[in-house]
């Protein structure tokens, strides 16, 4: 819960005992956080009651902790200066923890485990060749495990292992025939990379060139964002169908890379994620924008061509581009996006924003229809009428400003669809072709030589 004044105050997450015969209820434990506190639903008693199991950042990482029955002692059970992402299992017989961490990097995600007791060191069980996202799903008892590996360039594989020596078993689904295609298809391999943008401020990104990508020449970029909170675009693992399509234009001539701004929940730490309160949208816009004048000068890109799309977050972040620095990005395509946050869930906004009637210019400058009327380059704006989460009524608001600013845009209204765009028979095909020829007519493919550019 927040205090009664909303932005300001500080987050606060109450544990609370209760007796199922009385219905007496006390306070046994209070985290506190200067903007909100993430949900803890995977607690866990342990000592036959005596204490339970917390994830907190309350000490600027998330960790895990082992908090007494009262209250009274609150001991971190993972040490050092690294995120757990989750709790994979809790072996007390044994007296092991295992977890979901990437203390290194922030894009890749491997199994650790640790003493409950809080001795030692941590232990990584994932082999150091699978680099990459690495899931779990641990037996109670910790000897076995559901492993399911993938990376940028190679779709998921599921296998049967023991623990801790990470054996292979038995395959469940080895997606053999899908790998074999991703193998055989005409591309370069996904590269990573890291942009600063100032103030010892840096950016993780990945890029995916066209197979034929010759560095003498200067292509056309498109950007993919999403930029909030609630997801992390650059991570080490197959992105599926999306993925595959954002390949096909890198063979057509184009450069795809997404990099993750402040904000976004990557395991760097409590500070990056939280940065952004009060400011949703803000501070982000910022970050995008500082690694776009970066990345535009590097040698292989055609600044004159430059383009950015992004769903749901991700088109309220291309809107917010493409208004607040038209002078960097030529084209966007904004699927389902939030235009005005006074329109989005109050469990999600009041979390990162406060209240609108408390953090007033924070809402209103969050918000890309604040800024619509300094539209300069093109903008396809998609959207689903039956769309329950980001509701049609935020592209309508906005429509409304870009027409009252005389802006033109293209829209395209998907009747009775939902967030995802996918009900009725060939619409995700309609979408992404649409996509595909908006990008290509406004932003042409292919490289150019120093002489052919403007």
């Amino acid at each position: 819960r927040r205090g009664a004044d909303g932005f300001g105050m500080c987050g606060t997450l109450q544990v609370m005992l209760g007796n199922a015969s009385t219905g007496a209820v006390r306070t046994i434990f209070t985290d506190k956080d200067a903007a909100w506190v993430e949900v803890v639903d995977d607690v866990q008693w342990l000592a036959q009651g005596k204490s339970f199991t917390w994830v907190s950042e309350r000490e600027g990482w998330r960790k895990v902790y082992a908090i007494s029955r009262d209250g009274k002692s609150v001991r971190a059970i993972t040490p050092g200066a690294f995120d757990v992402e989750n709790i994979s299992c809790v072996d007390e017989k044994s007296g092991w923890l295992y977890y979901i961490a990437s203390p290194e990097n922030p894009t890749q995600r491997f199994l650790y485990r640790t003493r409950l007791d809080g001795s030692g060191k941590p232990e990584r069980l994932t082999p150091s060749d699978l680099r990459g996202t690495n899931r779990y799903q641990v037996s109670p008892d910790g000897k076995w495990a559901i492993h399911r590996y993938s990376t940028f360039d190679l779709p998921t594989a599921t296998v049967l292992i023991n623990l801790p020596k990470h054996e292979v078993l038995r395959e469940l689904a080895g997606n053999k025939k899908l790998r074999a295609k991703a193998r055989n298809l005409a591309q370069r391999p996904g590269e990573f990379f890291r942009v600063t943008i100032g103030n010892g401020v840096e950016l993780d990104g990945w890029m995916i060139k066209p197979p034929d990508f010759d560095a003498r020449k200067r292509y056309p970029v498109l950007f993919h964002v999403y930029g909030e909170p609630a997801g992390q675009t650059v991570l080490d693992s197959w992105g599926g169908g999306q993925k595959l399509w954002h390949l096909m234009l890198a063979q057509q001539g184009y450069i795809v890379i997404s990099v993750d701004n402040r904000g976004t929940p990557a395991p760097r730490g409590r500070e990056w994620r939280k940065s952004i309160y009060g400011q949703i949208g803000i501070l982000a816009s910022q970050d995008q924008a500082a690694a776009c004048r970066v990345i535009r000068v590097w040698p292989f890109v055609d600044s004159t061509r430059i383009a950015i799309w992004g769903w749901s977050g991700g088109g309220s972040m291309t809107l917010n581009m493409l208004f607040r620095a038209p002078e960097l990005y030529h084209t966007g395509m904004s699927v389902a996006p939030v235009a005005d946050q006074r329109y989005y869930d109050t469990i999600y906004q009041e979390r990162y924003m406060g209240l609108p009637t408390t953090n007033p210019e924070g809402f209103k400058n969050g918000s890309p229809i604040t800024f619509a009327a300094q539209l300069k380059g093109n903008l396809l704006l998609v959207h689903g009428t039956g769309d329950d989460n980001v509701h049609f009524q935020n592209s309508e608001t906005l429509i409304n400003a870009m027409v009252k600013a005389n802006r033109p845009f293209t829209m395209m209204a998907y009747p009775n669809r939902s967030h995802g765009i996918f009900e009725g028979a060939g619409t995700t095909r309609h979408l992404y072709e649409l996509l595909t020829r908006y990008l290509k007519e406004h932003v042409p493919a292919g490289p150019r030589t120093a002489t052919m550019l403007p």
